[in-house]
């Protein structure tokens, strides 16, 4: 059931989004690229044919269409007459963080300026006063001031426009028509460790500033993960859901989290085998993305039954509070997983973005390094996205949900049973992928290294000490957690067998064979990564 607030709309619960981590074609596209028009349907299809609540129109990092709400209406007349548009349904905007992203800045300018033009068009379809968007996601804030600039950069900039006077008698809003809306609602998306550890410091200032009268915040789960290590990711969504749950009895606000996550549990295991043991592990999460993957890898009943799921369910109960000793025990395990994973990442840096560039891509996304913008890095090493990050890993036959996990010999038995406590699902999680785990290929990249090494661009030394560090995680987490790993029925042999493949045609640069071998494994497990 949707949770019914204290404002005047509906909170959506199932957010569609354009990651692409989707390994199948949808059988409406034409292209291996869903882009252009083609993404214009898929938000219709994800409301009417999945049951989404809400589109996340996406111009971060890709080009995005601005006039999306046009082409909606105009084309999907009927649905949308029955669903409007800014009330039944939702499209919210992902913009670029001028902060960040260096080439991209104006597209911030193209974009906010494209609300009002909605908000005329939908005006006109539905012959009454109607804003289809008044949200925007602000990726990588830090800083209240992120959001802060960027609400009176619209209110003053966008709005304020209309008041200029043109000539002696008009001013601009008696020529083109007024602004609306008036202002927007920001949603900021928190990445980073240290972000999320503080969320409220991000989240009160611009609450003491702008007095929305409710707030939506953005948790990350697949960057941090990528970032920090999965059991990291983990419990920095507890404590930034704890933080956000305090600061909202503080504030007297309903503040509404949502979370972004994938089908595997590396980056937040929402799928259909795996619903319940989801809902439990993210309580008090009000909106949950829906990603390519989980669209187009599985049975569109499975689909289907997984929004219905969470549109009925969410928010499924409160988030635990975690009081100041238990966050400080989190805080001790947080540092010693990541210590661990980052040490290990760094290193092999080279040899993942050579297997990720095998990655087929399925969204028209642009280049996030140098000129171009930012990129993830951990310490001097830059790092794919996560999608094709964790596809590297899953290809090299090193499910990453297993990184780092030799840090569990480092907790005392207190920092154990907090970690316990508040990662519910751990053994389930790695119970998950724990047949996707290719002895064959440790094997042959131990006894190779090399040669790895030089295909790879890799220190032959760094190479082999990461194995045996990459050996001990695997190890403690056999003989701590009981869990065996390799793979356990025939479909995970044969995705092994794949899998071996792959690395071979790697290894001969045989390109085209290697391309072919990722595409099957990633079929198997059902994403890209």
């Amino acid at each position: 059931m949707v949770r019914e607030p204290s404002i005047e709309r509906k909170i959506p619960c199932t957010m569609s989004t354009q990651h692409p981590d989707n390994v199948n074609i949808p059988q409406w596209c034409n292209d291996k690229v869903i882009q252009g028009d083609a993404e214009v349907y898929e938000a219709y299809f994800a409301y009417s044919k999945l049951g989404c609540q809400e589109v996340m129109w996406d111009a971060e990092g890709k080009d995005v269409d601005t006039r999306v709400i046009r082409k909606l209406l105009s084309s999907y007349g009927d649905y949308f007459r029955e669903n409007i548009i800014g009330k039944d349904v939702f499209l919210t905007y992902r913009i670029p963080n001028p902060r960040v992203e260096i080439a991209e800045k104006k597209i911030v300018v193209e974009t906010l300026g494209n609300i009002p033009i909605g908000h005329d068009i939908a005006t006109a379809f539905y012959k009454m006063d109607i804003t289809p968007i008044f949200e925007v996601i602000l990726p990588f804030t830090t800083d209240s001031q992120d959001l802060i600039r960027l609400f009176n950069y619209y209110k003053k900039v966008v709005v304020g426009i209309q008041d200029i006077e043109l000539c002696e008698s008009m001013k601009v809003k008696d020529w083109v028509g007024p602004f609306n809306p008036y202002y927007i609602e920001l949603i900021p998306l928190i990445e980073d460790m240290e972000s999320l550890l503080h969320i409220e410091n991000i989240v009160k200032p611009y609450i003491n500033t702008v007095h929305p009268k409710y707030l939506r915040v953005f948790i990350a789960r697949s960057d941090p993960a990528l970032n920090y290590s999965l059991v990291c990711a983990t419990l920095l969504s507890k404590i930034a859901l704890s933080k956000l749950k305090t600061l909202e009895k503080e504030e007297e606000i309903a503040i509404f989290p949502i979370i972004g996550v994938g089908s595997m549990p590396f980056r937040g295991h929402l799928s259909p085998d795996n619903i319940q043991g989801f809902l439990t592990e993210y309580r008090g999460i009000n909106t949950v993305t829906i990603q390519s993957a989980l669209k187009y890898d599985y049975s569109p009943e499975d689909t289907k039954r997984v929004i219905e799921v969470l549109n009925e369910k969410l928010p499924y109960g409160q988030p635990a509070l975690i009081d100041f000793n238990e966050e400080a025990i989190l805080l001790q395990i947080l540092e010693k997983f990541k210590l661990k994973y980052q040490t290990m990442i760094e290193e092999l840096g080279p040899l993942i973005n050579s297997i990720a560039s095998y990655i087929p891509q399925r969204r028209s996304r642009k280049l996030h390094i140098g000129l171009f913008g930012y990129s993830r890095k951990i310490g001097e090493t830059v790092l794919p996205r996560a999608i094709p990050f964790a596809g590297a890993f899953y290809t090299l036959g090193i499910p990453p949900e297993f990184l780092g996990f030799e840090a569990l010999n480092n907790l005392s038995e207190e920092e154990w049973d907090t970690l316990k406590t508040y990662y519910t699902n751990m053994n389930y999680d790695l119970e998950t992928v724990a047949g996707y785990l290719s002895w064959q290929n440790i094997n042959m990249l131990t006894d190779m290294y090399k040669r790895v090494s030089r295909r790879a661009g890799l220190e032959e030394e760094k190479l082999k000490i990461d194995l045996t560090k990459l050996t001990s995680d695997l190890k403690v987490i056999e003989e701590n957690l009981g869990i065996k790993l390799g793979p356990k029925n025939l479909t995970q042999r044969k995705y092994e067998n794949i899998i071996n493949n792959f690395l071979i045609c790697y290894l001969d640069r045989n390109e085209e064979e290697a391309k072919t071998y990722m595409e099957q494994a990633a079929k198997i497990r059902k994403c890209l990564g």
